[in-house]
């Protein structure tokens, strides 16, 4: 007997987390099957009881396994080490950054041709490398420009450290929260600085 967890069945199937998490939730009216055990802290399931279920809810609920050559936006950030607050932003200005249209979509989950959205974002970088003076950042951006963990570049909105740039811009959102934009070249100009 083979187990899989709710990531495997992602990968296999092509479904969102939601998606899986909602249909196991109201299990007592889609028929979900109960799981069989445990790995770590996720829950596991029999892999030909839980594909013998999928499939009986027929061609609408049954998109098959994801061809190989095509990548979720999980797989794009792993590969191209982005977060997937950095690949929403991409993907909700497709209509400027020409950002390829997804090859495959099963309910909320996406995929992408692997390699036309490497290609793509090859494109864009070395667009936006040509003239980076003029790129503008979040906070959390020039984090990952500066290799420090999430939550390390918070602080630096109130305790900036010594010779951290002003921002270029900033923004004002609901709630009484800002958003801080820094110029790319400040960013990394800081960074040799401190190097």
């Amino acid at each position: 007997m083979t187990s899989v967890t709710r990531a495997d069945l992602m990968a296999r199937y092509g479904l969102g987390r939601s998606t899986l998490e909602k249909w196991f939730r109201e299990r007592a009216s889609t028929g979900h099957p109960e799981p069989d055990g445990r790995l770590g802290q996720r829950l596991t399931w029999d892999a030909d009881a839980w594909h013998a279920w999928y499939a009986s809810r027929g061609p609408a609920g049954n998109a098959g396994p994801v061809p190989s050559g095509l990548a979720s936006r999980d797989e794009l950030a792993e590969t191209h080490g982005l977060s997937k607050h950095a690949l929403k932003e991409l993907w909700a200005a497709r209509e400027t950054n020409g950002h390829p249209e997804p090859a495959r979509r099963h309910g909320k989950a996406l995929y992408w041709d692997a390699e036309e959205w490497a290609s793509w974002y090859r494109g864009l970088v070395s667009s936006r490398d040509e003239a980076p003076e003029k790129e503008l950042v979040t906070l959390a951006e020039a984090g990952r420009l500066l290799g420090l963990a999430p939550g390390t570049v918070t602080v630096y909105a109130s305790r900036p450290p010594k010779g951290w740039p002003e921002p270029a811009e900033e923004v004002r959102l609901g709630g009484g929260r800002v958003r801080r934009l820094y110029r790319r070249s400040d960013v990394l100009a800081y960074a040799e600085r401190k190097a």
